[in-house]
Parts: C-alpha cells; sequence; structure tokens
C-alpha cells in the first residue's frame, strides 16, 4: 500500500534573549505534537536575530541553549528537521532571488518593520526592512503546507504568500503557497503587567513575562505581582477582565483543563489562591524541563551531532527548491 506523503509544516524560533512560557506556549509546546502528524521543519533562525546587534559569544551561547531547550521540551531530531538557520545557505541564496520579486512599499508597510525602526532608531538596517523576505525564503525553501502563526506573525505569511503567488504567476508552479496554522489555544500569551500587549523576552520589565529559565521563587513572586482587576471574580472574560483571562489561560494549559474547568476550581477563591496555583503549575511544569536542558547543555558533542544532521537534511531538501528556482529564472548551473 502506497504510504501518504505527510504535509510539510514550517516554523523557527530566535535565539537572541531567554524565551518566555509565551514562546514555549505558542511554538515549542505544539511542536512536540505537531512533529508526529507532519514532516515538520525546525529552524534556529539565527540570521533574523542579527537584525539586531548580538554580542557573538553570547548568541553561540543561546543558540546551544535553544537547541537544548527545543529537545529538552519533546522535540525529537528522529522525528523532525532540526537545524540552524545559518548552516543552510540556501536561505540567503533564495532571499536574493526573492528580493527581485518583492516592492519596497510592501517592506515599508510591515507594521514589524515600523515598530523595530522604533524601538531600534540607532541601527536601522537593511536587514529590518528584508526580514519578511528572508522568512519568505525560510518557508518557500521547503515547499512548506503550513506555517503556525500567531496574529503578530499573520502580516509576514502574507507577504510570503504573495511573492509566491507573483512568482509562481510569472515561472509556473514552483512554491507551494502556505496556509497559516492556527493555534487553538496559548498562541498568544501575555504580559503579567500589561495583559493588553503579548508577552515578551525584550520586555524591559522582568516582572512582565516568566522565562523558561526562572527558578520557582522567581515564577512565585512574578505570578503574586501580576495585574488582575478589582473585580475579584476568576472568570475568563478578554475585554473586561484580561489580566484574569491571560492568567486562566496559561493555568488551564499548564494545568491541562479547559477554561471552564479553570473557571469552576476558583469558583468563590480569591486572585492570592488563584494566582499562587497558576504559579506552582508553572513552576512543576518547568523544573523538569530545566532539568533535562541543563543535562544535555553537558553533552555538546550529542547537541552538535543533531545540528550536522539537520543541516544535511535540511540541505537536501532546499537545495532542490533552489536549483529549481534557478533554473526557472534561467541561472546557468552546471551538471552534477
Amino acid at each position: 500500500m502506497e504510504e501518504v506523503k505527510r504535509k510539510v509544516l514550517y516554523s523557527a524560533v530566535q535565539p537572541s534573549g531567554i524565551l518566555t512560557i509565551g514562546n514555549y506556549l505558542g511554538a515549542i509546546k505544539n511542536w512536540v505534537d505537531l512533529q508526529n502528524d507532519y514532516d515538520c521543519f525546525y529552524a534556529i533562525a539565527n540570521m533574523h536575530a542579527i537584525t539586531v546587534r548580538q554580542d557573538p559569544a553570547t548568541l553561540r551561547q543561546r543558540t546551544l541553549e535553544l537547541l537544548a531547550l527545543y529537545v529538552a521540551c519533546g522535540v525529537d531530531p528522529e522525528k523532525c528537521t532540526l537545524y540552524l538557520q545559518s548552516h543552510v545557505s540556501a536561505h540567503a541564496e533564495l532571499q536574493w532571488v526573492l528580493n527581485t520579486f518583492t516592492y519596497v512599499g510592501e517592506m515599508e508597510r510591515m507594521t514589524q518593520y515600523k515598530s523595530k525602526c522604533l524601538a531600534h532608531a540607532d541601527n536601522i538596517n537593511m536587514g529590518l526592512m528584508d526580514y519578511p523576505v528572508l522568512m519568505a525564503a525560510d518557508i518557500l525553501l521547503y515547499q512548506a503546507d503550513l506555517v503556525p502563526v500567531g496574529a503578530d506573525q499573520k502580516q509576514h505569511l502574507e507577504i510570503t504568500r504573495d511573492i509566491a503567488s507573483r512568482f509562481n504567476g510569472i515561472y509556473g508552479n514552483t512554491f507551494t503557497v502556505p496556509e497559516p496554522y492556527i493555534l487553538k489555544a496559548g498562541a498568544k500569551i501575555n504580559s503579567l503587567q500589561e495583559p493588553d500587549k503579548k508577552m515578551s523576552k525584550s520586555d524591559p520589565n522582568p516582572n512582565a513575562f516568566i522565562s523558561m529559565a526562572d527558578d520557582k521563587d522567581t515564577v512565585m513572586r512574578k505570578f503574586k505581582r501580576a495585574v488582575t482587576d478589582s473585580e475579584a471574580c476568576v472568570r475568563f472574560d478578554e475585554v473586561a477582565k484580561p489580566g484574569v483571562s491571560n492568567l486562566l489561560t496559561i493555568y488551564s494549559i499548564f494545568a491541562g483543563k479547559t477554561i471552564a474547568e479553570a473557571e469552576k476550581e476558583f469558583e468563590g477563591n480569591g486572585y492570592g489562591d488563584f494566582k499562587a496555583a497558576v504559579g506552582e503549575a508553572v513552576a512543576d511544569k518547568l523544573a523538569p524541563i530545566q532539568a533535562e536542558q541543563k543535562r544535555l547543555l553537558a553533552d555538546k558533542g550529542y547537541l552538535n551531532g543533531i545540528l550536522a544532521s539537520g543541516a544535511e537534511k535540511a540541505f537536501r531538501a532546499a537545495r532542490k527548491t533552489l536549483s529549481k528556482v534557478y533554473r526557472k529564472i534561467g541561472f546557468y548551473q552546471l551538471d552534477r
């Protein structure tokens, strides 16, 4: 019986800073489930990271820490292609080609480009503007059918779809036009201090986010300080009660319960007990992940082996697409 070809799914996270539980719930936790159902390419996006100045030694260390975190969370390099973006030169090569199918006005209108320019006014480089084209190259190289996206990445995926359709319209069917894979729960975890904003690892207020490296005391302290409201009623209402709703979302996922079950559990309870329970649920899940990450970081040879194997698999898939693109646009290629 002929094996059914699985759909390709692509996702990536930058190694620029210690990840938050928002990154974990919105991306990595879902990757673990998705790798069983799709042909997954999971990247450490270090090329994207350098659009903002990075300390070289820190970037290298955080790259290994992120790889170890992936594996500690359950991402299995035997079930997916787990690799470092800069190890596959085809990303940069395809980006250059796609630049010629992308319009300056499109890039200038990108919301994240505008916000990055405001945040890094002393370093408004071309990488900030060109970021979405590199993201398009990342996705299109592997003929991805699906891309898990949060609300802040939808615009970038739309540009990817536009570029792919534009190229296909000129040269015929070359790229798979990817569809968004919308995560049902935990796709957007908000700040503990400003619950109308997404939780961010770059937030200047350390009490606004829970880092994947935070110990239990730190986790409990941050949740104790989390913004709620004056109603003293634990119920889900993102408009009227964004802080409490955010905590309910976090608790429900870490405790493995539905929102309705969580609401019932804390019916009649004050916010103090509720916040403590959220903190306990999060700390209990983070502790074994942190221990496994530490163990993996002590075995650099194993981590390097994962990256070498992942780069080889990613290279083969990427080169197939890039060769096809080069033929379509008229680049002369040697027989191999």
